[in-house]
């Protein structure tokens, strides 16, 4: 049974036609597609059904939790993040990319999105600089349009919370090296945002936005940073760029993330686990790991 997200069920009814397509008997494979506290509430809570693995947000996620209670079913729970992306001053040039398609792949609506970068003092400036410049060169438009780099957000109401966090930044004293608001008056568009000055209380250094938006922070030292990084409700992702392997190690050790890349983001593969610490959910999926949610173990003794 998929329950695609009922801003995006196009793509799921065209796999479905396509598994029909490719001889898939009927009843394989069931797409419903619905209101998350229609359809999806009912699939939540249906005595019938006995696992459910579900991919969104973390207030979402808690909601399925409470909705599974009545038959106790399985769940797996792939939910928000607010990742740090760490560039130490030995990092290779490549991080200033790095960092900008941590944060700004697919408009930023992607859970393990760098959203929180944090650089080495002595290289503070120049790679805040260099993605704030990535971040303007950016060209927005129809996602149909072969000159457009980067799209619109899903949806007015998701437009709505990524331009109230960033006036809620503004308002709390962060500064706009890059965008700041709404780009243009029609769609969904948000400009590629690179906030400084913020503080560790603030929204949108706690809270996901899910939109094109980064805050970045200078550090110090690899404890200073490591404890930094791990001040967060999430645990999905995480980056670290340097070119001292020992210390990327060290570090990744240190952090509580599902996934470390180091020197790299986004890189995945289909024998690795993914999946989150803390709100960023339950389980792994890919990897060897996904199979243990997906069968239970039986034990059965004979006596001769």
């Amino acid at each position: 049974m998929l329950k695609p997200a009922e801003q995006t069920p196009l793509s799921a009814l065209l796999l479905a036609g396509l598994m029909a397509e490719a001889g898939i008997p009927d009843g394989v494979v069931n797409v419903v597609p619905g209101f998350g506290e229609t359809a999806g509430a009912a699939l939540a809570s249906h005595h019938d059904v006995d696992k459910v693995a579900f991919t969104g947000s973390t207030e979402v996620g808690k909601l399925i939790v409470q909705a599974a209670a009545g038959n106790l079913k399985k769940l797996t729970l792939e939910l928000g993040g607010k990742s740090p992306n760490i560039v130490f001053d030995d990092a290779d040039a490549s991080a200033v990319e790095g960092a900008a398609n941590a944060i700004f792949f697919n408009h930023g609506q992607c859970c393990v999105a760098g959203s929180r970068l944090f650089v080495q003092q002595g290289r503070f400036e120049e790679v805040v600089d260099g993605v704030a410049e990535i971040a303007k060169s950016i060209k927005l438009g129809p996602g149909m349009d072969p000159g457009t780099q980067m799209g619109p957000l899903v949806s007015e109401e998701q437009l709505r919370r990524v331009t109230g966090y960033l006036d809620a930044g503004r308002g709390d004293g962060a500064t706009a090296l890059a965008g700041g608001g709404r780009h243009g008056q029609h769609g969904y568009f948000v400009e590629p945002t690179v906030l400084t000055n913020t503080r560790p209380e603030m929204s949108v250094v706690r809270e996901e936005i899910f939109g094109p938006v980064v805050v970045a922070e200078p550090f110090s030292t690899l404890d200073e940073i490591a404890a930094v990084a791990n001040d967060t409700d999430y645990g999905l992702g995480a980056g670290i760029w340097t070119k001292d392997i020992s210390k990327a190690h060290a570090l990744a050790k240190k952090i509580r993330a599902g996934t470390v890349w180091i020197n790299c983001y986004n890189v995945f593969d289909a024998s690795l686990p993914f999946g989150g610490y803390k709100q960023s959910g339950w389980g792994r999926e890919m990897g060897h790991e996904v199979l243990n949610n997906y069968t239970e173990v039986k034990a059965v003794t004979t006596l001769l």
